[in-house]
């Protein structure tokens, strides 16, 4: 069987004291699934403590520095390489880069095999606005130049893979769009939904609508908010559960004076799993998303969503199959969570229909075996572009 020596480059991991957000789980896990899969894996990442090998994969940490994030990221990439130069022996056959923080070893790194994973663009986590700030103009420029020189780019999302043609310039023919993966199994474990809503104060029948994610502007947790009081006029009992943590938190504690909404801050992967099995909907009300990893937790807890129309939330959702596609505006967010909450039969069916779906198409399995079609793809893409130029 082919086998591959790969290296991992990406600021966050699950394995190290650096974790931000959705990027962590994506890269660590799909680089445990190669691991498992009989390849030699090294994932290059921040992170204390000495290097260390889990759940097959090989670990390799910095401590990076910098006034700003611009120079933390370039000390961190330099630091990275120095690493990956001391276990280049023998050479690594794959250099797999993951989004723009590490841009500047993917460059001293450029004549290798190189992949670039486009897991968000910073004009779409700004909302698609175009920045005027410094620190917008170097990330979109350093995303550009990374799909530039990088052999092969990957996007999560159909809609990411237009974004980045269309920002960078970058050919149709050099990117594969390959989903975010996930382990079903992980996500669905029998709870008392009763007993985990007791646990917060709720009443046990009382309908609990649950927000999971970070709570900035791209995730659109205000949007729920301004949804709730309309939802409330149809159905006076129903819960509000936030998880997660934001530079939003303050703002929207203000907007929930009054209302039946909880902030539970960072929850721990055991209540995060316990949250989804207990509530009744799970909201995504995104103003732009170009995966949604939560989609696919939910789906494989069996419960149903109400999302925004954005990225990839778009494109994987049946609307009135799986779930509930909405526009994107609270008086919208409202009817999609007030269709559903009063018949929880139609919202078990929707819930088991995304259960099917991430079965078919989401699983680890079947990504894994798309990201190692990209991997034997590269030395053909490039004698390809050869011909091109020649």
């Amino acid at each position: 069987m082919e086998s591959f020596k790969i290296a991992f480059f990406c600021w966050e991991s699950l394995h190290s004291t650096f974790k931000v957000g959705g990027l962590a789980p994506a890269a660590t896990h799909l680089a445990e699934r190669l691991a498992l899969k009989g390849h030699e894996v090294h994932f290059f990442t921040r992170g204390e403590g000495n290097d260390a090998t889990v759940n097959g994969v090989h670990y390799h940490y910095c401590l990076p520095y910098g006034g700003n994030v611009i120079e933390y990221c370039r000390t961190m990439s330099n630091m990275l390489v120095d690493a990956f130069r001391a276990h280049d022996t023998p050479p690594f056959d794959i250099l797999h880069f993951h989004d723009w923080h590490v841009v500047e070893a993917l460059h001293v790194l450029r004549d290798r095999n190189t992949v670039l994973s486009f897991h968000s663009t910073e004009y779409g986590r700004h909302g698609g606005n175009f920045g005027g700030w410094w620190e917008f103009q170097e990330i979109s420029g350093k995303e550009w130049y990374g799909g530039y020189i990088a052999k092969s780019v990957t996007t999560v999302s159909n809609s990411t893979k237009t974004e980045v043609m269309w920002l960078y310039n970058i050919p149709e023919w050099k990117i594969a769009v390959i989903p975010n993966g996930i382990d079903p199994d992980a996500y669905r474990t029998p709870v008392d939904p009763g007993e985990v809503k007791k646990h917060y104060g709720i009443h046990p029948l009382a309908p609990v609508v649950l927000f999971v994610g970070r709570l900035t502007y791209q995730k659109g947790p205000d949007l729920l908010m301004q949804a709730i009081p309309e939802i409330l006029a149809k159905r006076w009992d129903v819960q509000f559960l936030f998880a997660g943590t934001g530079d939003m938190r303050g703002y929207l504690e203000g907007m929930a004076n009054g209302l039946p909404v909880q902030f539970l801050g960072y929850v721990s992967d055991t209540d995060h799993v316990r949250l989804l099995n207990a509530c009744d909907l799970v909201a995504i009300p995104s103003r732009n998303e170009p995966f949604g990893l939560v989609l696919t937790e939910a789906w494989s807890a069996e419960r149903c969503v109400v999302a925004t129309e954005v990225g990839g939330l778009a494109e994987n959702i049946d609307n009135f199959r799986n779930g509930i596609k909405v526009p994107v505006r609270p008086d919208s967010i409202a009817w999609g969570v007030c269709h559903l909450i009063d018949d929880p039969a139609y919202m078990q069916r929707l819930g088991k229909a995304g259960q099917r779906k991430v079965m078919d198409k989401f699983r680890w399995s079947v990504v894994t075996e798309r990201v190692l079609g990209v991997y034997r793809d590269i030395p053909r893409a490039g004698r390809d572009e050869d011909l091109r130029d020649g």
